[in-house]
């Protein structure tokens, strides 16, 4: 009976999340994603396999503060769901400004967007790298969870809260979908 938004609603997780989520029976899904086809294809499966979910789907990028905006005003979420992120290790080691874009400030901007509009919990999809940081993924993860725990003490009456997954069998992250394509 809630209004759920998922950010990075395309991904192996955050579609995961959406079919999760759809199952409960919200009010409202508001996927959230910059991937278009993505997108497409978990909103083709949801609308089929949840046909009473309100479904509303929103192609854009989590640090466009305007498109933010427009979703937190529009859908009033309840619940938000922080998916999106880069995740693969080697990809953020060779572009870490964009890892820091992607995972620091895009949390830093959705965490603040929700305080401003009155969502009552986010909670940010982590990692289990970023416990003892190793890497740039892990380290942009670790300060997105420091940015959480901070705004949660602030005490800005939203329930921040961080989820940390390990390797997700068959994620877009994971290594398994990479030993499959080598055997292939």
């Amino acid at each position: 009976g809630k209004r759920i938004l998922i950010t990075g609603a395309g991904g192996s997780i955050g579609s995961e999340l959406a079919r999760q989520a759809a199952a409960q029976f919200p009010s409202r899904l508001i996927l959230f994603e910059r991937n278009e086809n993505n997108l497409f294809y978990i909103q083709w499966e949801i609308s089929r396999r949840f046909p009473a979910v309100p479904l509303v789907t929103v192609i854009g990028d989590i640090l466009d503060r305007k498109i933010l905006t427009r979703i937190l005003t529009d859908h009033q979420p309840d619940i938000l769901y922080h998916a999106a992120a880069y995740k693969h290790v080697p990809m953020m080691e060779t572009h870490p400004i964009e890892a820091i874009r992607n995972n620091v400030l895009s949390t830093w901007n959705v965490a603040q967007a929700a305080a401003e509009h009155g969502v009552k919990k986010v909670v940010l999809i982590s990692t289990d790298k970023a416990v003892r940081p190793e890497n740039v993924m892990g380290m942009t993860k670790r300060v997105a969870e420091k940015l959480m725990l901070y705004l949660h003490k602030k005490q800005t009456g939203v329930r921040f809260i961080t989820v940390r997954f390990g390797n997700v069998m068959g994620s877009t992250g994971s290594v398994i979908p990479l030993f499959e394509r080598q055997i292939d």
